[in-house]
């Protein structure tokens, strides 16, 4: 290096290309944490932004790895749907979230990315995010008769049915649960709604600090 000449500073090239989505307009922020690249899209531009991610020369995830969701229920908006995609040739891993009201619904994105079909389908069984678009959006993991949506928060923790496998139906079919002790009994109050009459596992814990 030249004296005096001003050292040469490693520019992150994941903060480098995330800096050069939000300029194209594809994405709204990005930020890079534990080494990967995490991009917050606007659900209304999810297709758009996904094709520009498998189709530009300085992207190429072309390699579609999954679709899941967080449910926060305090915010406005609730949920974020998030993507997993690869480019294999970079060798680059980004994380796309898309934040999504309750009532809102996102884009299918099964014309950029086909083996999305089943990951939507699971999104939609167990957090209730409707994909518009989608050619078959029914559960896949639950049973067709189930209600609600397992891994919201606010999903119940406590109740009278269970599933099981009947063999004589050759189907998985719903019941009220059947206790073989007398004495044994469920309440209503789910832990998440406050305090229990009862001790729960770990309370011993709190109470002694």
């Amino acid at each position: 290096m030249t004296e005096g000449a001003e050292p040469l500073v490693e520019t992150d090239p994941l903060l480098a290309l995330g800096d050069a989505l939000v300029a194209a307009d594809v994405v709204q922020r990005a930020y890079v944490e534990f080494g990967e690249l995490n991009v917050i899209a606007d659900a209304a531009k999810i297709v758009e932004a996904l094709t520009y991610l498998r189709d530009n020369e300085a992207c190429q995830f072309k390699c579609f790895i999954d679709i899941t969701a967080v449910d926060y229920p305090a915010r406005e908006k609730r949920f974020d749907v998030v993507y997993h995609l690869l480019s294999p040739r970079l060798n680059h891993r980004i994380r796309l979230k898309t934040p999504v009201a309750e009532d809102e619904s996102v884009a299918s994105i099964i014309t950029v990315f086909p083996a999305a079909d089943w990951f939507e389908r699971e999104v939609w069984d167990f957090f209730g995010i409707p994909f518009s678009g989608h050619p078959d959006l029914r559960r896949i993991l639950t049973d067709y008769g189930f209600e609600g949506h397992p891994l919201r928060k606010d999903f119940p923790m406590t109740g009278f049915v269970e599933v099981r496998y009947d063999d004589a139906l050759k189907r998985v079919v719903n019941e009220p649960v059947r206790l073989t002790q007398e004495y044994r009994s469920f309440d209503f109050l789910s832990p998440w709604e406050g305090d229990t009459p009862f001790a729960l596992p770990g309370d011993e814990k709190a109470r002694e600090g």
